[in-house]
């Protein structure tokens, strides 16, 4: 008796086991461990709390893109314009402030608006027009970027008191060690984005659209508006990592975040988000941005490798994770994932 009554619960676990978001969500839990305790015997001091509190300090602006861009992806979709509107927003922001005496507390909230309408707006070409999201999404990259040149062409620093303050507060978490307010920012959109993935009628919509998107028309389900909504997500989630990246960088400039894109995309996807789409978790995407952190510590720990070995174990793994989702597709007998 006992036996057969657990026998579904035994059956459901070993199924969620052979998802391939979930088993490609392992394998990057599995690596960041791995990483971390070769960190741990190579160099002295890192596995000190403080060095883990600051990959999210350092990537907290990146964290925030890949929140986004983890929707877009879940949908089978893309968005490539994500950096250059980091780059127009703190341009803008730093405008504002510095040239145009507007409050820090007023120009973020017209900047946030502003990014949202843009990533509304490619939403709405790409969901009436049919249009291809990587393409609609790239003339957005452009556009983003010539505007923020447009703005300003030289880098503008910020120094309203209001803004450095924010930039030097540093909330201790006990122990000695601290978190600043950006990273919190972005732990805070984290877990908005496993909430809104996991639990609401727009997430599991989000899920439906990258298993099937006419599947999911035929269920009833508002495909056009939850991918007008996606990309509006994305250009807010943009928006507001340029408003963290000036509290990084105390100054806006058309050419911040350059490639930023291309970072988020690979974290999101050695986070273990398909990018065929439909299968994939928030949690994950947190996960990709700490590894791609962490293989940056590793570099400046050693000190004697160049920055640019960064660029390539990025595009290593990427590779090798991209090749594991296809293999796992395959042997997977259903297709879907998991959810927040």
């Amino acid at each position: 008796m006992s036996v057969a009554m657990r026998a579904p619960g035994a059956g459901n676990l070993l199924r969620r086991l052979r998802e391939p978001g979930l088993l490609s969500l392992a394998v990057t839990l599995a690596l960041f461990v791995a990483m971390s305790a070769a960190g741990g015997v190579l160099y002295e001091g890192f596995l000190s709390p403080q060095v883990f509190l600051n990959l999210l300090i350092d990537n907290a602006f990146l964290l925030i893109v890949a929140v986004g861009m983890t929707f877009v992806i879940l949908t089978g979709g893309i968005d490539l314009s994500v950096g250059a509107v980091v780059a127009f927003t703190t341009v803008l922001l730093a405008s504002l402030v510095e040239k145009h005496g507007w409050h820090p507390l007023a120009a973020i909230p017209a900047v946030l608006a502003l990014g949202t309408g843009f990533g509304a707006l490619m939403g709405v070409l790409i969901e009436r027009y049919r249009l291809q999201p990587f393409v609609v999404t790239l003339a957005g990259m452009f556009l983003a970027r010539g505007a923020a040149t447009l703005v300003s062409v030289d880098s503008i620093g910020i120094t309203h008191a209001f803004h450095v303050a924010v930039a030097s507060t540093r909330v201790p978490l006990g122990g000695g060690v601290s978190l600043s307010v950006a990273a919190l920012v972005a732990v805070a959109i984290v877990v908005a984005g496993v909430v809104l993935a996991g639990s609401t009628r727009f997430g599991r919509t989000v899920y439906a659209i990258g298993g099937s998107e006419q599947s999911a028309a035929l269920m009833g389900l508002p495909v056009d508006s939850t991918l007008i909504k996606v990309y509006a997500l994305s250009g807010f989630c943009s928006a507001l990592a340029g408003v963290v990246y000036t509290f990084y960088m105390l100054s806006g400039y058309s050419l911040h975040g350059m490639g930023l894109e291309l970072d988020a995309i690979a974290a999101v996807v050695i986070g273990g988000t398909l990018l065929a789409g439909g299968s994939g978790y928030v949690l994950g995407t947190l996960f990709g941005v700490l590894v791609l952190g962490l293989i940056q510590t590793l570099i400046v720990f050693d000190g004697t490798l160049s920055s640019w070995w960064t660029r390539i174990a990025i595009g290593v793994l990427l590779l090798a994770f991209c090749l594991l989702q296809r293999l796992l597709a395959r042997r997977s007998p259903t297709s879907g994932g998991g959810h927040g």
